[in-house]
């Protein structure tokens, strides 16, 4: 990763910050529709949903103290118990290509295995072109249907792996 980059655990207030990045992203790839973190209410209280939520963790990626993205772990309703999923990992243009989606995630199965999880999963859609690459290269591996109860329906690819 890019030294200029840091990366920390989600703060109060980062929430309208990472409500933009999730939302700019999603808008940049045309995947801004329904059944997507767009929509989710969630996406515009991050920190009080992670700080409310045990066994769960986020972390904002930032440069020069601008955000520009974040990803984390959370334990949708559903899944199996050994089972954690990749939410909410969005970074924007200036950040991508330099490591940062790479060393979230890698914070992000760092912190599943200290909270005892064996398994991360994650939703996508096919619009996230950039990403999806990045999950297959760091031991993603498809399913065929999607774990949980996370009510993103316009997710069409599901992904888990081993921490």
């Amino acid at each position: 990763m890019d030294s200029s980059f840091v990366i920390r655990p989600i703060a109060p207030g980062d929430a309208s910050a990472l409500a933009c990045v999730i939302r700019d992203t999603l808008t940049e790839f045309g995947a801004a529709k329904p059944g997507t973190a767009y929509y989710d209410t969630s996406t515009d209280h991050l920190p009080d949903l992670f700080a409310a939520t045990p066994h769960s963790a986020y972390f904002v990626a930032e440069l020069n103290g601008e955000v520009l993205g974040g990803g984390g772990i959370f334990p949708t309703t559903g899944l199996p118990a050994d089972t954690v999923e990749l939410v909410k990992l969005y970074l924007l243009p200036a950040a991508r290509g330099r490591g940062v989606g790479k060393a979230l995630i890698q914070r992000c199965l760092d912190a599943a295995r200290a909270a005892g999880y064996a398994r991360v999963y994650l939703e996508t859609t096919r619009e996230l072109t950039q990403a999806i690459p990045l999950y297959e290269k760091l031991g993603f591996g498809y399913l065929d249907h999607a774990l949980g109860e996370s009510g993103h329906f316009g997710c069409q690819l599901w992904m888990i792996r081993a921490v």
